[in-house]
């Protein structure tokens, strides 16, 4: 039996690198989000979200608009950031009117430099939806709970996937896009996920059924990992092996949140469900 290529095994060698990294990056995150709420710091998450956009904006660029990358990354970023400031002042309907118009903003840009208009239009749709998602998630009632839900079930899906998978082995899950990723990985995520969203239904103060919670988890596990396929088959079309090399150890940001950008939406449309009465 031959075995796989070396670039498509896991190095175990930056395992070390790869755990520092989230230990600075995990405690800032759910820093902005926990304290967001205090006096004065009202706006600390939305800076957070902003240097996110920006980064990101400069990775989508840099990816998808070899000529023109600094330009189309702009226009990203101001198209991204309009909507998660108007969903920031609670203007939802306005929100969701700032991506669409940037998304067609953005397109004219690239035109402009000789990039392709549907990638820089993708890319403020792609980027806009969970920012936009996430913002309104933690402005909502117990939105300081139901963000660290969103962090909690996507965390355990994907570190799941992957103790799981590399315990197993066994099928690959999609071979074409994402050699790494296995059947029991996709399983053993799912299973973390649903029992993590069971978790904080049962042990954190959110008002939610641990039946809900279960579901939501497994719900959002599966966007998590679709999340993190769709970002391979991404970066398969535009030749890239990473986003970027922003984060030791894991590439690029967007190497970082791609489950996460899925799961977002998942847990706000779980949010807004609850909201009108579903799951208490």
């Amino acid at each position: 039996m031959t075995s796989l290529p070396p670039a498509r095994r896991f190095d175990w060698s930056n395992l070390g690198v790869r755990v520092a990294s989230a230990v600075v990056l995990v405690p800032a995150v759910l820093g902005a989000v926990w304290f967001a709420d205090l006096p004065g710091l009202r706006w600390m998450f939305l800076v957070l979200v902003a240097v996110a956009v920006a980064l990101l904006a400069i990775e989508w660029g840099a990816m998808t608009a070899p000529y023109a990358p600094v330009r189309v990354s702009t226009a990203l970023t101001v198209a991204v950031l309009a909507g998660a400031f108007l969903a920031f002042q609670h203007h939802m309907v306005l929100a969701w009117a700032a991506v669409a118009l940037g998304a067609a903003a953005a397109a004219l840009v690239a035109r402009g430099v000789a990039e392709r208009p549907a990638n820089a239009a993708f890319g403020v749709i792609y980027l806009a939806i969970p920012v936009v998602c996430l913002v309104w998630l933690r402005g909502m009632p117990e939105g300081r709970q139901w963000t660290v839900l969103l962090f909690v079930v996507a965390w355990a899906a994907d570190i799941a996937a992957f103790a799981v998978g590399s315990a197993l082995k066994g099928p690959k899950l999609w071979p074409r896009f994402s050699p790494n990723k296995t059947w029991s990985g996709f399983f053993g995520g799912l299973a973390a996920a649903a029992g993590a969203g069971a978790a904080m239904a049962a042990f954190s103060a959110i008002v939610l059924s641990v039946q809900a919670g279960a579901l939501i988890g497994l719900i959002a596990g599966l966007a998590t990992m679709a999340g993190d396929l769709w970002e391979s088959m991404l970066k398969r079309r535009f030749g890239v092996k990473d986003s970027g090399d922003l984060i030791p150890g894991h590439g690029g940001l967007l190497d970082r949140v791609d489950g996460l950008m899925f799961a977002v939406v998942v847990l706000a449309l779980a949010r807004l469900i609850n909201h009108w009465g579903w799951a208490h």
